[in-house]
């Protein structure tokens, strides 16, 4: 299918039953209906191939997967497939998305797929030394490097840095070198490490030094993804006056800022961000507590934590940006043997691991923009606690449309509880007899 003939727009799919949802999902794919419902069979993962994926296999614990709408990255219209247990989530992200696209859309500057590997080497005598042997010897180390990646150096990849690292953060006595390397669709951890196992010993006798760990580094700064929005203030309140919409956007600014300069307000800002990333990290397979680990540290690396994504207002409307490390891949690790991963991956229409890393941040932005509309002027629990009812509802006992209708009970009368579920359950099955 060609990129113009995708459609992230499907208006009230929310309404629809699952089985429509698939239906209408697949029709935008320009896939058959059935290859979507065989992805999503057994939660996307039956137990036989769990068990050849880790250990100790009892069987297959599932995350509801959903698809998230309105996104518009770079142009082209992309379907954000999420798996996540958390009610509202996927509403914000459609929500910010259709906001965000009123302006255009996402536009994605991101770098390319750099891993890094870390080579500890202790008992360095003279640091400057070493520094110009290992250096010195680059050519050798990139030569054997590439013989280790050969099939990476055929893609377009392999060794692109070595980085030999002695700093004030560092003992006198050691040295700490990074192998930087372009890992193409993979996200690589298994490729670097590999490579920095081989290369240790040598590294080590190129410093006089003794070897000590190897092993990649899940702060990927040299894989950083930078998104902008621009975001008419009409689109912040549609049904509201044009002063109005001045204000939210104003509003939202100020909530940006209180980011900025409070740290507990900032790690909830960047959760907020992190619902919109992990879900699609997840859903395609692709390692989240990696991701998660690496957005933190860079949200700290001043010293200072702060928030991933800032707004402020600009040309009238709102201008969102958002930079941060996403290490991601689209070929290997679990995604060559989860069905569902690779059929996500096929949902989002990229075409390489930086696309995919591009489409995982959008949807953290359009979640933090979605939240912090919300907080500035309902509150983060109407919208939070109508879809919790759902839940509540489901655990209380209710099965098919008694759901919605206890859930709107229940959330109309401000007792979003397992008791008053229960009871608005009864007094509807007696109606019903």
């Amino acid at each position: 299918m060609t990129d113009h003939e995708r459609t992230a727009r499907l208006s009230g799919l929310h309404r629809d039953p699952p089985a429509e949802r698939r239906r209408r999902v697949a029709e935008a794919l320009g896939i058959p209906v059935a290859q979507l419902e065989a992805g999503l069979a057994d939660g996307g993962l039956d137990p036989a191939t769990a068990d050849r994926v880790i250990e100790n296999v009892l069987g297959v614990q599932a995350l509801p997967f959903s698809v998230a709408t309105n996104f518009r990255v770079d142009g082209v219209e992309r379907l954000v497939p999420m798996a996540i247990e958390e009610p509202s989530v996927v509403a914000a992200a459609s929500v910010g998305a259709k906001m965000i696209r009123a302006g255009g859309g996402f536009t994605v500057d991101a770098d390319p797929p750099i891993t890094t590997a870390q080579v500890e080497l202790h008992g360095v005598r003279d640091r400057d030394a070493a520094r110009r042997s290992i250096e010195g010897a680059f050519a050798e180390l990139h030569a054997a490097a590439a013989d280790r990646l050969s099939r990476l150096v055929s893609r377009g990849g392999g060794l692109r840095e070595i980085e030999v690292r002695g700093g004030p953060e560092i003992p006198d006595a050691n040295l700490v070198v990074h192998l930087h390397v372009d890992c193409r669709d993979a996200m690589g951890a298994n490729l670097v490490n590999g490579l920095a196992e081989m290369l240790g010993p040598r590294l080590a006798e190129l410093a006089g030094a003794e070897l000590g760990i190897c092993i990649v580094t899940n702060l990927a700064d040299r894989r950083l993804v930078r998104v902008r929005a621009h975001v008419p203030s009409s689109a912040l309140a549609p049904r509201a006056s044009a002063d109005e919409a001045l204000r939210v956007r104003d509003a939202i600014v100020r909530a940006s800022r209180f980011a900025e300069t409070d740290v507990h307000r900032a790690v909830t800002h960047n959760k907020g961000v992190m619902n919109g990333v992990d879900p699609v990290v997840v859903a395609t397979g692709n390692d989240w507590r990696a991701v998660e680990a690496g957005a933190h540290a860079w949200a700290a690396r001043s010293g200072a934590y702060r928030p991933l994504c800032t707004w402020r207002s600009e040309d009238g409307g709102l201008h969102g940006e958002l930079t941060m490390p996403l290490a991601v891949g689209t070929v290997g690790g679990i995604t060559r043997v989860h069905p569902l991963a690779r059929l996500a991956i096929e949902m989002t229409g990229v075409r390489s691991a930086v696309e995919l890393a591009g489409v995982a941040a959008a949807a953290g932005m359009a979640c933090n923009l979605a939240a912090l509309r919300t907080l500035t002027t309902v509150g983060i629990q109407t919208g939070h606690m109508a879809l919790h009812a759902r839940s509540v509802a489901a655990a209380a006992g209710a099965t098919g449309a008694e759901v919605e209708v206890v859930a709107r009970i229940i959330h109309r009368a401000d007792q979003v509880t397992p008791e008053a579920a229960r009871s608005a359950l009864d007094e509807l099955r007696a109606d019903s007899d």
